[in-house]
């Protein structure tokens, strides 16, 4: 019974030096966010927006939500695209 509890203690102990750094270190962390894909400088347009994409977080958001209203910017961008080139007025 006493080896038992002897060993569950040095298991748990190695398990806390290994967790604190110690021996084998644990992997490199890296971001796995997706990238935004939007241009850092210059006006988006409508094929920027509708690359977006976000990403999810423990209390994340409504998809559908977020998707309508970037499919609705880019139709709005794509008018506005068009009013420029049709040589009307620029609008913001």
């Amino acid at each position: 019974m006493w080896l038992f509890a002897v060993l569950i203690v040095l298991l748990m102990g190695g398990v806390a030096v290994v967790a604190a750094g110690r021996g084998t270190p644990m992997a490199e962390a890296y971001d796995d966010r997706p990238d935004a894909l939007v241009p850092a400088t210059g006006p988006l347009s409508a094929d920027d927006l509708r690359r977006v994409r976000f990403p999810l977080a423990f209390r994340g958001y409504r998809m559908a939500e977020v998707d309508a209203l970037l499919d609705r910017l880019a139709a709005e961008r794509e008018a506005v695209e068009a009013a420029d080139a049709d040589g009307d007025a620029p609008r913001a």
